[in-house]
């Protein structure tokens, strides 16, 4: 051991040179070390620090204090991190999801008109159910028991259901008496920059460049600036208050036959997107053992599940795991200190809440164009020459936009998909499970 200490100077992963971090998330047994976990947490942070800005401004729109809201991002991503980080050991890196923020303030709140206070009590509920899936079997046989298509379907559905409210924040379409939609105005500033900031993220990201979102965000919050649609209010300042959000969910206003949809919606897409994030992240991670199992899989599961709860509590939609992460992975990330550096950065970024107001709609709308393209690529997976299975994941897909309610596409989605295979005598690849949903979704539609 005193020949070891006597060797020139390198960074020792033993026990006594890391102490408590050693112990605490095994680095040595992950073939990792301090420095690299902290950059590959940097790595995270930049990839997904998007969310500060969009999240706030999705969230106003369902009548939600922008300061609040803010906070309350930064809050629930913190505490999701930590958690997976501190009781996991992923290299994980959680925030309130896309898609699922849209469907919680277009839907819940602008569609079918509930308070976002009830909207809040149904992603409460749903993260309860998620964590009670977790905790027994049922998760498994859920999982197992939900068609491969119809699980890729939900994941392109919100994908496009974002892409649409990308475009119409951005103005980039508009409603028409004749048509619906049609295109807005090129002629105005807003659609061009957002325009330009969805081509300039995909641009980046193509060529690898290291946080393409944020850098294209800022580019073009830069520009309006430069044109005067942008006021500049300093950078730093204190956190906002939490208080109008701070445990305001209407866990009451839930308990009605209405809402079943709407916290099925959000525990499917939250527990399916989960699912393939983490186990995404696993494979590029080194997480997997040689008997093909996972490593702490279900620790990770807990922790996501956990962590919409506390967002909840704190005032946000869903909060889930990002497959952003997979760029900290791609940067050494190994252990859980790199998801407790992303939530360190996360309280860290609470203080820059007068640069987060600065951000423009249209700014923030190119990045959920390009958010929703990336969500389309999980239609590759889909079955095509089996029309049993391709039918209903398009009509899962396409309804979500069209009727501007993933619940509504899903249920629609669930039904197609029980009615073909019955109706074709593929009974056997109907489970009890889809039998029972679709009886649900079907009453919904004819009681409601």
């Amino acid at each position: 051991m005193e020949s070891r200490k006597s060797e020139a100077p390198t960074l020792d992963l033993s026990p006594t040179h890391t102490g408590w971090l050693e112990r605490l998330f095994k680095l040595r047994l992950h073939g990792t070390t301090v420095k690299t976990e902290l950059i590959a947490g940097l790595t995270t942070f930049i990839t997904m620090a998007y969310i500060i800005f969009v999240n706030p401004n999705i969230m106003a729109d369902a009548g939600i204090d922008h300061g609040a809201a803010f906070v309350a991002t930064c809050i629930a991503a913190a505490l999701g991190c930590l958690l997976m980080g501190l009781y996991a050991n992923w290299p994980v890196g959680l925030a309130p999801g896309m898609g699922l923020n849209a469907f919680f303030t277009y839907t819940v709140v602008g569609t079918m008109g509930y308070h976002w206070e009830t909207a809040l009590g149904a992603v409460f509920i749903s993260g309860v159910l998620f964590m009670g899936l977790t905790l027994s079997r049922v998760r498994e046989w859920l999982l197992n028991s939900i068609p491969v298509s119809l699980r890729h379907a939900m994941g392109a559905g919100v994908g496009l259901f974002l892409g649409v409210i990308g475009l119409k924040t951005a103005g980039i379409i508009v409603d028409s008496p004749a048509t619906l939609i049609k295109l807005g105005s090129l002629h105005e500033p807003a659609p061009l920059l957002a325009a330009v900031c969805f081509l300039l993220i995909a641009i980046l990201s193509y060529h690898r460049v290291f946080g393409a979102i944020l850098i294209s965000i800022i580019a073009v919050t830069l520009a309006g600036w430069g044109l005067g649609l942008v006021h500049y209010n300093g950078i730093l300042s204190t956190p906002p208050s939490l208080a109008p959000t701070w445990m305001a969910m209407d866990v009451k206003g839930v308990f009605n036959v209405s809402m079943i949809s709407v916290v099925f919606a959000f525990l499917f897409v939250h527990m399916f997107d989960t699912a393939g994030t983490l186990m995404g992240v696993a494979q590029r991670a080194g997480l997997v053992n040689a008997d093909g199992k996972i490593d702490n899989l279900s620790r990770a599961l807990k922790a996501d599940s956990a962590s919409s709860v506390f967002g909840a509590m704190v005032g946000v939609p869903p909060v889930t795991s990002y497959v952003e992460s997979a760029a900290g992975v791609a940067a050494g990330g190994r252990t859980g200190l790199t998801a407790v550096t992303v939530g360190v950065l996360f309280v860290a970024a609470m203080f820059f809440a007068p640069l987060a107001g600065m951000i423009p709609a249209y700014a923030t709308a190119g990045a959920l164009i390009y958010v929703a393209m990336l969500m389309m690529a999980s239609m590759a997976h889909i079955h095509w020459d089996e029309a049993t299975d391709s039918i209903p994941a398009i009509v899962t897909a396409i309804m979500m936009p069209l009727t501007f309610s993933v619940a509504d596409g899903i249920a629609l989605g669930f039904i197609t998909y029980v009615a073909l295979k019955a109706g074709t005598g593929k009974y056997r690849e109907i489970s009890l499970s889809l039998w029972v949903l679709c009886a649900i979704f079907i009453a919904k539609f004819v009681f409601l």
